[in-house]
């Protein structure tokens, strides 16, 4: 058979072979990096405000994306674009399972995560290209919601059943969880004091496990004095970082290689600033007084000592039961082969206005998060090989997926120049790209600080999740919410026209972002509570997306399509990059409460906006047959 005939027959294969492999192999690598690094690094202990402004610094790739996008068009075929591309992808996601173990994780695993994502965004060029060079006309409007369907198992698979594996992994392969209960009592003869020079550190004949003593705590109910709480949780503090217990958090953003230095001289403006806001905006703390709720101590170690090398992460705090009773100090503790023997404090307070007997129920988790991520990437790396090998031999060969071939070089530039000129060109083209910054100003906040709220612990604001209970909450329910709320949004706009129902497309996707209002001063434990809230929520966002895709497609009809449709994504991303990066230091100012009341303030400008947003009354609806 000839290399023609070859290429003839594989261009008659049918969509189903490629179509959705390929968009769910461009959602996989994008979920990475904008969500699923966000869970990675806040259950490693990575700070909001590092994690935030790094990872929505990942970005950038998509912002840039059309700069590039001519040199894929004139370089190869963008067949061998997707695969090739599939295999760096491939290689990238080993990269990172095989370096999150090591002390610098961190930096390391975010600069292969930088390349994960200039890779992604080439690899989104070249399969939208390769979609309207491998299908025809109709085809192409066959399989438009299988690719979506696809794309969105991605998001699936990402927010969902990656983050159920980790908790699953964790709990086979760290040490069993272990339930603590904390009374209140006012009988002064049920106070318990554990003398630390009574504990049994030595090696006991048992199985690795976590040691809590006492296995019951009980607090008397009376007022201490300020002075001798706050000395308590200093000296426990000191003591566990001693230990090395706890790590003190080194590694802010303006110390970071060389633009930390940059960021040095924006210090004093930066510092002033968070001064300010934290002050006046920031949640209103208690009036201090002389005496404060009485407060016990908890003392952690291990059973005998870990493999050389290896750490045990225990993450402590309330599971459930009464809100009175809190943990000051002791969330996340570090047992090494060094200090399995070294008890780490944990400091549980009462409140002050408690006057009865209660009981609140805390639970350490011991996992081990480092090899649950890694054998998730490796799975990862393992499934990009895949596709690089399935994709080689089941994409069809179009006859117009060849390199762009220009005798002069000036060709190429005038070409690339003229397609932003004509772009910028178009009417009323500034409002809407305010309209593409701003459409999702609130969520490109909101995005980076929902999955650390839902797994922080309940005495920094959070809902104390697992991480299984978050994959769940947001890869099943939450997706399956925001499914249909496209799926409805798609239809509608068919039916009607974008025009009639893109008011109500803004509010729902912004109105819902109150439930974390909600959801950050109840804190409840109902699972069935926080799923409904989500469900709301990715309703909304589902359904309100709908008029952000079609004002893209919208702005970028006319000549030069595919490249158009390129710069609005990219004005997309600059939109969830900026916000998003200022968004963790802006709650660690504010905390969770008063930061998603902003998130909700956030919503006004696009309502201001969307007046002088004009929108062609027929643009969406189904063309009727003459």
């Amino acid at each position: 058979m000839s290399k023609i005939e070859k290429k003839s027959n594989g261009n008659a294969r049918s969509g189903w072979f490629w179509v959705p492999s390929l968009y769910y192999a461009e959602g996989i690598p994008y979920i990475v990096a904008m969500a699923v690094s966000v869970a990675m690094y806040k259950t490693l202990g990575v700070p909001n405000s590092k994690m935030a402004f790094w990872t929505s610094a990942l970005y950038l790739p998509w912002v840039i994306k059309p700069l590039w996008s001519p040199v894929i068009e004139a370089f190869s075929t963008k067949r061998n674009w997707i695969f090739v591309v599939q295999l760096i992808l491939g290689l990238l996601f080993l990269g990172i399972a095989f370096t999150i173990q090591l002390p610098w994780f961190f930096t390391i695993t975010l600069v292969i995560l930088w390349f994960l994502a200039f890779s992604s965004a080439t690899h989104d060029i070249a399969a939208d290209g390769f979609y309207m060079l491998g299908l025809d006309k109709h085809q192409q409007a066959w399989f438009v919601g299988v690719r979506s369907t696809f794309y969105r198992f991605a998001m699936l698979t990402g927010q969902g059943l990656l983050l159920i594996l980790v908790g699953f992994i964790e709990t086979k392969t760290g040490l069993e969880s272990i339930d603590v209960n904390v009374f209140s009592a006012t009988d002064n003869q049920s106070l318990q004091v554990v003398d630390v020079n009574s504990l049994n550190l030595s090696i006991r004949e048992e199985e690795l496990k976590i040691i809590c003593e006492p296995s019951t705590l009980v607090i008397e109910i009376i007022p201490r004095k300020r002075s001798e709480v706050d000395s308590i949780v200093s000296h426990a503090e000191n003591w566990n970082v001693e230990q090395g217990h706890v790590v003190k958090d080194t590694g802010e953003v303006r110390k970071i290689t060389f633009w930390g230095r940059i960021g040095n001289v924006f210090k004093k403006p930066i510092d002033s600033s968070g001064n300010f806001i934290q002050k006046h905006f920031g949640e209103k703390k208690v009036k201090k007084k002389d005496f404060v709720g009485n407060v016990g101590k908890l003392y952690f170690h291990l059973s005998n000592a870990p493999e050389e090398g290896k750490e045990v992460i225990v993450i402590f705090g309330r599971d459930s039961g009464d809100k009175s009773i809190s943990l000051l100090h002791g969330n996340r503790l570090i047992f090494s082969e060094k200090n399995w023997n070294k008890p780490a404090i944990a400091v549980v307070q009462l409140d002050i206005n408690l006057k009865t007997v209660t009981q609140s129920i805390f639970q350490a988790r011991v996992g081990n998060t480092p090899l649950a991520w890694s054998l998730i990437f490796v799975t990862l790396g393992i499934l990009f090989i895949i596709f690089f090998v399935y994709h080689k031999f089941i994409l069809p060969y179009p006859v117009s997926d060849r390199p762009a071939i220009r005798d002069k070089s000036e060709t190429f530039f005038s070409e690339f120049f003229r397609t932003f000129v004509i772009f910028f060109k178009k009417d009323n083209i500034s409002t809407y790209i305010a309209f593409l910054l701003l459409y999702r100003l609130s969520e490109s906040q909101l995005v980076k600080l929902a999955q650390p709220f839902l797994l922080d612990a309940q005495e920094v604001g959070g809902l104390a999740l697992t991480t299984g209970q978050v994959g769940f909450v947001y890869g099943t329910v939450g997706i399956v919410a925001l499914i249909i709320g496209g799926l409805l949004g798609g239809f509608l706009a068919a039916k009607h026209g974008l025009k009639k129902w893109i008011w109500w497309m803004v509010v729902a996707i912004n109105l819902p972002n109150a439930v974390y209002i909600y959801l950050s001063y109840t804190q409840p434990d109902s699972l069935l509570i926080i799923n409904i809230c989500i469900a709301l929520e990715q309703l909304g966002y589902g359904f309100g997306f709908t008029a952000y895709m079609l004002v893209m497609i919208y702005v970028a009809e006319g000549e030069f399509k595919t490249a158009h449709f390129a710069i609005t994504t990219a004005f997309m991303a600059l939109g969830m990059m900026i916000p998003g990066m200022w968004s963790g230091w802006l709650q660690e100012l504010i905390g969770y409460r008063h930061f998603f009341i902003w998130v909700f303030i956030c919503i006004i400008p696009i309502f201001i906006l969307l007046r002088f947003v004009k929108i062609d009354p027929g643009f969406g609806k189904k063309k009727e047959r003459a």
